[in-house]
């Protein structure tokens, strides 16, 4: 039984930053972001959003009602909670209207929940053949207006929906792991912005993947040849091609050029996005089903790494007349008619919160999912 990937979407709030404008206002070089980094966009999110909201436009684009009545969990994997106590999952199952006798609840793990939760819900299908989990990748990466990390910022949540016999990839079952108690990226309790150590953070990604594609092949066996792409976590695009090149001296050029291909396939949302977090594997994995021409039976590699550190290798097969489930024009729709925000527009709707002090405020956002009123600090949404 194939177990695997059936649908999956993405969604991102209306409105970027370019990274030229950036680059400008900062009083640094274009290139500096646009090939220095590998991006070109920056999505940007009003306080009327969060979590809840761009996991639930994600998920609302690929579950039907029958989805919903098979659909025994619901996993968010996030590190922009807006509460300590309370899951988003609950929140979103009730906004989509799952079924009520379901399991709802997060995880975090830095960039690596995702994944988390990801292998949980094939580990649950493989116990309940008949019944579906909704994984959710969501979150917002800020680090705060003139700082280092400021270019490499982003939002947007990833939604797979997880089934036996599905109709995009399936898992081959060969994961491996990596785990190292490293402080390259931390956000404590009363920061509002993560702490960061660029130069581990990069140095532990790259060692990270080397040391796991190593134990990859001496486990199951496999070269870069049995793979038709790698695909990586996506801090910011140039982060993964680091790694990916940091195998190529045991590669023969064509092969490097090879890989390369698919990879430069792979980013083409994330230059327009920005960091995701726990999504932005997941926003490639998408990315790379739009813009290549894959076959079925192909091996894909992904890669997985959260900050603190773990990561994690695995590998999903194609399935036949996958093309035939994707929603690629909608994808390239939903990006292409953002609205391009100013730098004075984007500082004013960086700057901007929601009260927490307890009294009731009311907001109009015509999003489907947003904001809509606060009070007690307890968010209502639109529905």
């Amino acid at each position: 039984m194939n177990i695997g990937i059936d649908k999956i979407s993405f969604h991102v709030p209306n409105y970027y930053l370019d990274m030229t404008d950036l680059a400008n206002a900062r009083e640094t070089d274009p290139n500096k972001f646009h090939i220095g980094l590998g991006q070109d966009q920056m999505a940007i999110i009003p306080e009327t959003q969060d979590i809840v909201t761009l996991g639930a436009s994600a998920a609302a684009k690929i579950l039907t009602d029958e989805d919903k009545k098979d659909i025994d969990m619901v996993i968010v994997g996030t590190e922009s909670s807006t509460d300590f106590s309370k899951s988003a999952a609950v929140i979103i199952h009730g906004l989509l209207d799952i079924q009520s006798f379901a399991r709802s609840f997060e995880i975090k793990h830095a960039c690596y929940a995702g994944t988390a939760a990801l292998q949980q819900a094939h580990d649950y299908v493989a116990l309940h053949p008949d019944r579906k989990v909704l994984v959710i990748a969501a979150d917002i990466a800020k680090y705060g207006l003139n700082t280092g990390g400021e270019p490499t910022q982003g939002c947007g949540a990833v939604a797979m929906l997880i089934t036996k016999e599905p109709h995009l990839l399936a898992f081959n079952d060969d994961s491996v792991f990596y785990s190292e108690d490293v402080y390259d990226f931390w956000r404590p309790a009363g920061h509002d912005y993560p702490l960061v150590d660029g130069h581990m953070s990069n140095q532990v990604y790259i060692d990270s993947f080397t040391r796991i594609w190593e134990q990859n092949k001496k486990i199951n066996h496999t070269e870069s040849t049995d793979y038709a792409a790698l695909t990586f976590h996506l801090p910011y695009t140039k982060m993964g091609r680091k790694a990916l090149r940091a195998i190529f001296p045991d590669l023969p050029e064509n092969e490097q050029q090879r890989l390369e291909t698919r990879y430069n396939e792979a980013i083409v949302y994330s230059r327009t996005v920005g960091n995701l977090y726990t999504g932005s594997l997941y926003l490639g994995l998408i990315s790379l089903l739009d813009n290549s021409q894959l076959a079925a039976g192909d091996r894909v590699g992904l890669f997985s790494y959260g900050s603190g550190a773990v990561s994690e290798f695995f590998s999903m097969t194609v399935m036949e007349d996958y093309k035939e489930h994707l929603t690629s024009e909608d994808n390239q729709a939903l990006l292409a008619q953002r609205k391009r925000l100013s730098i004075e527009e984007y500082e004013k709707m960086f700057g901007e919160k929601l009260p927490v002090d307890g009294e009731t405020y009311t907001f109009s956002d015509p999003t489907d999912f947003a904001i809509n009123k606060i009070s007690g600090d307890i968010r209502y949404y639109n529905k």
